[in-house]
């Protein structure tokens, strides 16, 4: 854990892009300062309208909940006693399918109904069996509530990306297997945090169910990513009667710069844009009881967290409930540690059992992790099957692509900027450099994306002008996962906007210079992409006619395959939250007819090239090329780079 923070810390320093994140940085300041104004003038009617606003808002961030669930199918694999409390082994299904696992702590103490509480993990790679949660779910269920803590997806006996050989992740448990499937559910117009969110509905529809539990008292509580989990169950559920969230709630305007976005889950697409910030969750739960529990230490800064209690608890008392919005911070570093959870008990007791406590955390003595297994292999996957979070928005895309707005209508310019989120502006993000050959006359010229160094020198020693432009991608990352490039790209779906809309801004500056330089013909201006770039290239030409012919070098197959791959690569470079609800890669491709477009070197989602007939067809009116290793660009584009004259098909 340590090391993790301590990398988190770097990658949030870490940024090679200081154009870009300095607009990104101005749109969110800019946001802020919007909603902070707003915030400053509520009366308790507005304090009301805001409230009831912000569920409907954040969920359709987030492509709204599952339409129909299906049964829970829940049922008991196993249990064991011990002083105190039992422990049951619970599955159930938040959607066809799709298990969850669960261990449901029952106080043997006292007499039922019992006060219940849904415990949420962090991102602890055994998920709801860690140690440090153990302590809670069994000191909760001695005084009295009965728990039920689940492991999120990718997590526990929850892998996603599970290795039948070895038992491992083939990912990486937590964090990188939410990574891996955020990116994909985002193309599809969801989000990971959409699944995450329903499971824990889904437990509360399931404690709802039991004779046992007190179903008007249900609460819920978690750290870290249990904290994350926490807040927004508290926004998503009016069910819930008190939450806890440890280790989360702070203000974007410190998150921002360090350590920065972090994990998929934590970043709604427009979320800044839409006027949100943290306290917003708990302003969704008002007037139920909501204690932020805090760590003067975290990489979650605490100053603002420390100003997001202010805001909560003003919100509060415009409600006329002050006291049901608590704060309680320690000298630690990040983590559910015993002051903390000795603050949720304390609360839980004070509205759910309306008595006061000191919070003691007795001495607990934990199970070991293989006790707490529901499943018999403890993995869901290898013990029931069933679907994963990718599976389930890969059947989404699916459904979505196949009713998606080009499929009838074409392809719009009002939909390509709509899904790119492309706004012109005159800042130069990226570097570029126009390269001319001494000679007479004007020259064609070319718009190079991610060109290689030798390539661009052929295109010069062919004749042609070159205005070479270099765009970061994410093909190397740290350990932690959150590189400048996932994190400038999280930074852009905040604000709402994304990667390819600001590289569009720079395309298209440059061509527009290119026009109007007296060294260019500007009847003869094309494009190259290569690799992500391509993307962008075919982005470009689509939204300026005048670029006379297209090659997309490298480029991913579409986004469709993209969503249906278990282990893409590098795809946060080319995501568009939504685009596949209106149009794909060979939709664009089709659209520039009758202008030429090579398809070369295609990629699948793992970044391997495909067949040629594979790709011709899904590009049936593209040149499809292969570029064997080791050919000149000469060999391969001779035909494209001829004496200036638009290439012909």
């Amino acid at each position: 854990m340590r090391k993790l923070l301590a990398l988190l810390a770097l990658a949030g320093a870490a940024h090679a892009q200081p154009a870009v994140d300095q607009y990104l940085s101005e749109l969110a300041e800019s946001a802020l300062r919007d909603r902070a104004a707003a915030v400053s003038r509520l009366t308790k009617d507005r304090a009301e309208q805001r409230r009831a606003g912000i569920r409907e808002k954040m969920l359709a961030e987030i492509g709204g909940l599952p339409i129909r669930s299906g049964p829970l199918q829940a049922r008991i694999t196993g249990s064991f006693t011990r002083p105190g409390y039992r422990v049951e082994k619970l599955v159930y299904q938040s959607l066809p399918g799709f298990h969850v696992t669960a261990n449901v702590y029952v106080p043997l103490n006292v007499q039922p109904p019992f006060p219940a509480l849904v415990g949420v993990a962090g991102h602890s790679a055994n998920g709801k069996a860690s140690a440090t949660y153990q302590h809670v779910w069994i000191t909760m269920a001695k005084r009295g509530f009965l728990v039920l803590a689940f492991d999120p997806p990718g997590q526990g006996e929850r892998s996603e990306t599970l290795d039948p050989e070895t038992g491992a992740s083939r990912s990486g448990i937590g964090v990188q297997e939410h990574i891996l499937t955020g990116s994909q559910c985002l193309l599809a117009g969801n989000h990971v945090a959409r699944y995450e969110i329903w499971d824990g509905m889904r437990a509360v529809d399931y404690l709802q169910t039991r004779r046992d539990v007190d179903s008007t008292k249900i609460a819920v509580a978690g750290n870290s990513g249990g904290g994350t989990q926490a807040a927004y169950l508290a926004m998503a559920d009016p069910r819930l009667a008190a939450i806890v969230s440890s280790c989360y709630m702070t203000s974007w305007k410190q998150l921002w710069y360090k350590p920065g976005p972090q994990d998929a889950e934590q970043v709604f697409p427009g979320f800044l844009k839409d006027g949100f910030d943290f306290p917003d969750f708990a302003f969704a739960a008002a007037p139920k009881p909501f204690l932020m529990t805090t760590a003067i230490r975290d990489f979650f800064p605490i100053d603002g967290a420390r100003r997001t209690y202010e805001e909560i608890r003003r919100f509060y008392g415009v409600l006329d409930a002050e006291a049901k919005a608590g704060y309680f911070e320690y000298d630690d570093t990040h983590g559910w540690s015993k002051p903390r959870r000795e603050a949720a008990y304390r609360w839980f007791e004070q509205w759910l059992m309306g008595r006061e406590s000191a919070g003691g955390e007795e001495e607990v003595e934990t199970e070991p992790e293989q006790n707490l297994y529901v499943t018999p292999t403890g993995q869901a996957l290898s013990s029931f099957g069933g679907e994963t979070t990718q599976s389930l928005n890969a059947r989404e895309a699916l459904r979505l692509y196949g009713q998606r707005a080009a499929k009838s209508g074409g392809v719009t310019r009002e939909m390509v900027i709509r899904r790119t989120q492309y706004s012109p502006t005159q800042t130069k993000f990226f570097d570029s450099q126009l390269r001319v050959e001494n000679g007479n006359g004007k020259r064609p010229a070319i718009l190079a994306l991610n060109a290689a160094k030798e390539d661009i020198d052929e295109m010069l020693a062919a004749g042609f002008a070159v205005m070479a432009i270099r765009f970061p991608t994410s093909s190397t990352r740290p350990e932690s996962g959150y590189s400048s490039q996932w994190q400038t790209a999280n930074r852009a779906f905040l604000v709402g906007r994304t990667l390819i809309g600001l590289q569009l801004s720079d395309v298209l500056n440059e061509y527009t210079s290119l026009t109007a330089s007296p060294q260019i013909d500007s009847g003869h201006i094309r494009i190259y992409g290569r690799g992500p770039a391509a993307v962008t290239a075919l982005h470009a030409a689509f939204l300026t006619p005048g670029i006379e012919s297209v090659v997309l070098e490298g480029m991913p197959l579409s986004w469709l395959a993209a969503t249906q791959s278990k282990f893409p690569k590098g795809l946060i470079d080319i995501v568009l939250p939504g685009v596949l609800r209106d149009y794909d890669l060979p939709d664009l491709v089709s659209a520039l007819a009758p202008r030429p477009v090579w398809v070369v070197d295609a990629r699948n989602p793992s970044g391997v090239p495909m067949l040629e007939h594979t790709v011709k067809a899904q590009y049936p009116s593209a040149r499809v090329m292969y570029r064997p290793e080791g050919w000149a660009f000469r060999k391969v584009y001779a035909e494209w780079m001829g004496n200036g004259n638009t290439a012909q098909r």
